[in-house]
């Protein structure tokens, strides 16, 4: 598929019903079509990877096409320049989210989470946090201490109040938590000191996690 074709099939299962919801979330939808995530994936599913469309569709503006370029994207290809590049231009949280799927499967993921943990952007950092949640959850050989190297970043973005940022954060250190008993303790021990700094953010962030890491429920399904 080229990205006129791609574009045609994300038009032809649009419902613009749909963009009133999305916007309810908190999803930007000034350039968005009304196509859901499963059609996305789909018209994705179609294209195969190839990351001459993926840029090419990202410059299209149009959110569900950025959604398609970010799965179709050459992980293993793109350079931390282009990643850069894409995530300066993030403006919502799901596409925030699908593409920090993409951009943990780099080379330059540590790297990018280190550099973008600090980013003034908003949705740039939220990029960093998502990447280390896709990551406590999907890559099950990574070392501990990659994700204590990463705690020292949740508390660095605690105190962050905006809405995309400060969800990241708490999802950051909720799922570091659930990876192992250790990395739990080292959670909740991160959590605590979370409430010392006297923050209504980062307590927030603190009691939210804590309230999961400490659930029976939670700590049953928590691997030893």
């Amino acid at each position: 598929m080229n990205a006129e074709e791609v574009v045609d099939a994300l038009r032809e299962e649009a419902d613009p019903a749909r963009l009133t919801g999305m916007a309810r979330v908190g999803i930007e939808t000034s350039g968005a079509l009304g196509v859901s995530l499963p059609a996305i994936r789909k018209t994705a599913k179609r294209a195969g990877i190839d990351q001459t469309l993926a840029d090419e569709l990202w410059n299209t503006e149009i959110h569900e096409s950025r959604m398609v370029a970010a799965l179709v994207a050459d992980a293993r290809g793109m350079s931390l320049r282009a990643m850069g590049a894409w995530a300066a231009d993030l403006d919502s949280w799901d596409l925030t989210d699908l593409l920090a799927d993409t951009y943990v499967r780099t080379t330059h993921a540590d790297r990018a989470i280190r550099i973008w943990s600090r980013s003034r952007h908003a949705f740039t950092k939220r990029l960093a946090f998502s990447m280390i949640a896709r990551l406590a959850v999907r890559h099950p050989d990574e070392p501990d201490a990659a994700y204590l190297r990463y705690l020292p970043f949740v508390r660095a973005a605690a105190t962050d109040e905006r809405n995309e940022v400060k969800k990241a954060v708490n999802w950051a250190l909720r799922q570091i938590g659930k990876r192992n008993r250790t990395l739990q303790q080292a959670a909740i021990a991160e959590a605590e000191a979370l409430l010392e700094l006297d923050d209504r953010t980062a307590s927030w962030i603190a009691r939210d996690a804590l309230r999961e890491l400490r659930n029976p429920a939670t700590v049953a399904r928590i691997p030893r």
